[in-house]
């Protein structure tokens, strides 16, 4: 048996790492929209004995022995997922959200094929067709957008778009676009075309769990979802169909796209998944809403310019130049990380600098309302935020406001 060392002894340098990162979160208020924090249940059961497993296959079919709790586990994630979202097949195997919209479109797609997908500087993903990533390099891509005045997305156009492009794939989804999707509308224009639709709510699945947000299973071919952000099942992809599809998306995740599936982050989605179906998870979901809510009502308020004018979930995407033209969002999380306030700089519709420097900020509630942040403190928070980016050379501020975050943090720990 290998000595019970631990990691403090075996590795130091890799456990201060990790109690340097457990510090920095415990510290800080987290406002990256992506980012959560999962429970120490689903933390146990990904650190468990089950990352030792091959299990390649699907349980009651795999292609290694021993399988028989590894089987209990998948099945449990599999049986979870269809009932969070009423769907009649669920893949709990892939890696990632990426990895999850890989498969569809090697089910579905040839090289060549064409996909219409909501353009990444309009809050788009870049596995949705970014000539960097590998759907922008084995797919013709054309993009839609939002209407430049409004923020919201022009089905019409859309539509219209479509009937130009003629896609063999249509995605809704997004990774910074505030509102919801018009699912039905989507897959009503994919049916006019004759085009799959594939609905990535990576960022909204949790919402979608807890019921206060669109739910597209039924309206779309495929789901693809993350299960961290705002579900808390740890981080990994998932892939919702029909019985139709369902043989040729597990063929192409295994053996296609994946080898061995993570047995110990598929525990940590069948317990994530388990605590989404409880009614205190619904409550969850309902007031991350309301604190993106609140926070919209402060910028507003404040003088910034939300694109759209707000939110329907748990982010919003901020334009600074209007307010703030000499701030790039670059310039804000710098200033904002400086004294424990995280959020990251994103692209806004119609931008113009690097993506490395960009004009906005996104900024995002999951994680706040798990530490049991309701609507008062989020707006403190924001006024905080705007404080900064009114005046980035106050050191004086920076310091008192730094000591609001510690106590904040420290009223509201993650893991007692």
């Amino acid at each position: 048996m290998l000595p019970d060392s631990g990691l403090a002894a075996t590795d130091p340098d890799v456990q201060a790492a990790i109690s340097g990162e457990e510090t920095r979160q415990e510290s800080n208020l987290e406002m990256i929209a992506s980012e959560n924090h999962v429970s120490e249940a689903v933390l146990e059961a990904q650190g468990s004995v089950l990352t030792n497993k091959y299990a390649e296959g699907y349980p009651g079919s795999r292609y290694y022995g021993g399988c028989e709790h590894v089987d209990t586990v998948e099945q449990l994630a599999i049986d979870r997922a269809k009932e969070l979202f009423g769907a009649d097949h669920a893949n709990v195997q892939p890696h990632s959200g990426t990895q999850a919209n890989m498969g569809v479109y090697f089910a579905m797609l040839d090289p060549g094929d064409r996909i219409l997908s909501l353009d990444l500087t309009h809050g788009g993903h870049l596995s949705h067709g970014h000539h960097v990533n590998f759907s922008g390099q084995y797919y013709e891509v054309e993009q839609y957008g939002v209407d430049p005045e409004t923020g919201y997305i022009d089905y019409d156009e859309l539509a219209d778009h479509a009937e130009r492009f003629d896609p063999d794939l249509i995605v809704s989804g997004s990774s910074a676009y505030p509102r919801e999707f018009d699912y039905e509308r989507i897959g009503e224009v994919a049916d006019t075309v004759d085009a799959y639709h594939l609905a990535d709510i990576a960022h909204v699945t949790g919402l979608i769990a807890g019921g206060v947000h669109a739910n597209p299973v039924g309206d779309a071919d495929f789901v693809t979802a993350s299960t961290h952000k705002t579900i808390r099942a740890g981080r990994g992809g998932m892939i919702l169909t029909t019985e139709e599809h369902a043989e040729a998306i597990d063929k192409a995740i295994f053996p296609g796209a994946q080898g061995g599936p993570l047995m110990h982050n598929i525990a940590g989605k069948a317990v994530g998944f388990g605590e989404a179906l409880t009614d205190e998870f619904s409550e969850y979901a309902e007031q991350v809403v309301a604190n993106a809510n609140a926070l919209a009502d402060v910028f507003t308020d404040r003088g910034l310019s939300l694109v759209s004018g707000g939110t329907d979930k748990h982010l919003l995407l901020v334009d600074l130049r209007d307010s703030h033209p000499s701030v790039t969002g670059k310039d804000a999380e710098e200033r904002l990380e400086s004294v424990g306030i995280t959020v990251n700089k994103n692209t806004v519709p119609g931008e113009s600098r690097s993506p490395f420097v960009t004009s906005g900020i996104r900024v995002g509630t999951p994680a706040l309302t798990t530490r049991g942040f309701t609507e008062s403190e989020i707006e403190q928070v924001g006024q905080y935020i705007v404080d900064l980016l009114d005046d980035p050379d106050d050191d004086d501020l920076a310091e008192e406001v730094s000591l609001e975050v510690d106590r904040l943090c420290a009223e509201h720990p993650i893991y007692d």
